[in-house]
């Protein structure tokens, strides 16, 4: 227990962009360790890349066949015995509350590893993910490792707009992705965790580039403004369509789905001002959830908006999806929410809620047979468990 808190005590005062080299230093004092790496997701989700050590910018691995990615993947560690060199590998997930970052990956002498001493190492990586978190205040060290390309300015501006890519709590449990990942423009999706209530919102600003990201900009903001000054729901969605009609006067306007959650109960309250749409997986059967559809956000002045109420039983999965998701066409010009968007969320099961947008995303990109997106794609999964003993 000494080693492990004398390597939390280097991680806590290590400056920010010098977390990787307080690792290898503090692991190899204390745990013999030989080699250590720190391994982020990128954008796309798609490959671990380095966090770089110099100019070297290192290697980058699958998601999907390496150790490190099958680690990322189960968010369990993965051991590997080094043949021929006397040592072992040791490849830990490194997340917050079910956001998945990256893997710590530690290189120790022996063939084995004490049970004990993979638990401290796991809780490393886990105070290693916390500290990634505050030190990406000061430093863009870990931001430059996670691109496996440029990011256009209208990405630039959105990812740094977005909450987390997951989230993880006893009564549920969250999954989201953009795509395009390195050119998103006017997608977005946004949520909020308070007492007994998540908030959660999907928007889909008009236009193209910097104009969609500063529509959404603004409307992300004006939500997050109205939702912490104690407004109820429809009264954040005539807030937001005040705010958008007051700069745009009618000529740019967004859609969005505006939902809050009850964790106690699971009863939703939600307004639908657009096109982002609701997929229900309730026992063997999906479910296109039947919105009334509303005015989109800034297309009229002074609209007034209604609150929708359902109830998210335990076991249900939700499957939000924006409009270049459900409306995209394969060659024949069928769209994908015809009925393989169904087929798409009834395949993903078996897999955690962190994982269903990459799925649904795959399944789509195999639907458009290798042609581009015209349009964001945006998916985000909510598995709900609800709070034991709720009616």
């Amino acid at each position: 227990m000494k080693s492990y808190e004398a390597v939390a005590r280097s991680l806590r005062e290590a400056r920010p962009d010098r977390l990787l080299a307080a690792l290898r230093s503090a692991l190899a004092e204390h745990y013999g360790a030989v080699a250590v790496d720190l391994l982020l997701v990128d954008y796309g989700m798609t490959a671990l890349c380095h966090v770089a050590a110099g100019a070297d910018e290192g290697e980058q691995y699958s998601v999907f066949t390496s150790p490190a990615g099958r680690a990322f993947g189960s968010q369990e560690p993965l051991v590997e015995e080094r043949s021929g060199r006397g040592t072992i590998m040791v490849h830990l997930p490194v997340s917050v509350r079910g956001d998945r970052l990256g893997v710590l990956t530690v290189e120790t002498p022996g063939r084995s590893l004490p049970g004990p001493t993979q638990l401290e190492l796991q809780r490393i990586a886990e105070d290693a993910g916390r500290a990634l978190l505050v030190a990406e205040r000061d430093t863009d060290v870990y931001r430059v490792a996670r691109r496996r390309n440029r990011l256009t300015l209208a990405a630039e501006m959105q990812w740094d707009l977005l909450s987390g890519r997951a989230y993880e709590c006893p009564e549920y449990s969250i999954g989201a992705q953009l795509e395009p990942a390195y050119a998103i423009r006017g997608d977005n999706f946004d949520w909020s965790v308070s007492g007994d209530r998540l908030h959660l919102s999907i928007t889909n600003g008009m236009g193209e580039g910097i104009e969609a990201s500063l529509l959404t900009s603004l409307a992300v903001n004006a939500l997050r403004n109205a939702r912490r000054g104690g407004a109820p729901l429809a009264g954040q969605a005539a807030l937001v369509d005040q705010a958008v009609y007051a700069q745009h006067g009618g000529r740019r306007f967004l859609e969005m789905l505006l939902l809050s959650f009850d964790a106690a109960t699971g009863e939703v309250e939600a307004v639908d001002a657009g096109s982002p749409r609701l997929y229900v997986l309730r026992g063997d059967e999906v479910v296109p959830w039947p919105f009334e559809a509303q005015m989109p956000v800034g297309m009229a002045e002074d609209t007034v908006y209604s609150v929708e109420r359902f109830r998210a039983r335990p076991g249900d999965r939700l499957v939000f999806v924006s409009d270049g998701v459900f409306d995209a066409r394969n060659l024949t010009g069928e769209s994908f929410g015809d009925r393989a968007l169904t087929r798409a969320v009834m395949g993903t099961r078996l897999l955690p809620a962190a994982s269903v947008p990459q799925e649904v995303l795959r399944h789509l990109s195999g639907y458009r047979e290798g042609r581009a997106s015209e349009d964001d794609t945006l998916v985000v999964c909510v598995d709900w468990r609800g709070r034991e003993g709720a009616v």
